[in-house]
């Protein structure tokens, strides 16, 4: 199956290219970044970006890892998002990040909503999850926004730094995906 491009009113959601290496670097690899997730490098060094966009290719093939550029037409690459697999429970865990000059622009969660509608609607998911660090509420925000429902807290979880962090942790099935969609757009005309 080929990788997706997806589009929504202002982004595009596409495969990464080598060429987009530099920015993935520059963006990804600023501390503010680095630190709100569990697998960016920090520092992010020469040659880290290039090698993790070669391995997304075949992420994909394997059907485990779905990794998307998140670009604008005025500004280019501003982020990435991705669902990690788990095929044998139907479920993807949702992970994003954007680029520290493209915060506080509704892009996370305008890619969230088109990735999410993605693995429910072409890849057969009967549940998508989030987590995030406290200390990073926006993300939080971005996860209710979607339609997850905070499912609870997994204490002292993971470590990032030497630091062990908790994680607050967020969930969405298919069927309560499909009635927001429904609840949404309205009944039917004619209907009741």
């Amino acid at each position: 199956m080929t990788m997706p491009t997806l589009h929504t009113s202002r982004l595009v959601l596409r495969p990464f290219v080598r060429s987009d290496a530099a920015a993935v670097q520059r963006l990804a690899g600023a501390r503010e970044v680095a630190s709100t997730t569990l697998m960016i490098p920090h520092p992010y060094e020469d040659g880290m970006a290039e090698t993790w966009i070669d391995g997304q290719a075949a992420a994909w093939e394997s059907g485990e890892v779905l990794s998307l550029a998140i670009a604008t037409e005025p500004d280019g690459l501003v982020g990435a998002i991705g669902l990690r697999i788990t095929r044998q429970h139907q479920r993807a865990e949702l992970g994003y990040w954007i680029g520290v000059p493209y915060w506080n622009r509704g892009y996370a969660t305008e890619a969230a909503s088109a990735v999410v509608a993605y693995g429910f609607t072409e890849l057969g998911l009967h549940r998508v999850v989030g987590r995030h660090f406290p200390r990073n509420p926006a993300s939080g925000r971005v996860l209710t926004k979607v339609g997850m429902t905070h499912e609870g807290t997994s204490r002292e979880h993971v470590v990032r730094w030497g630091v062990f962090e908790d994680l607050e942790c967020y969930g969405i099935l298919e069927s309560e995906w499909l009635a927001s969609r429904t609840a949404a757009s309205g009944p039917e005309p004619g209907a009741g």
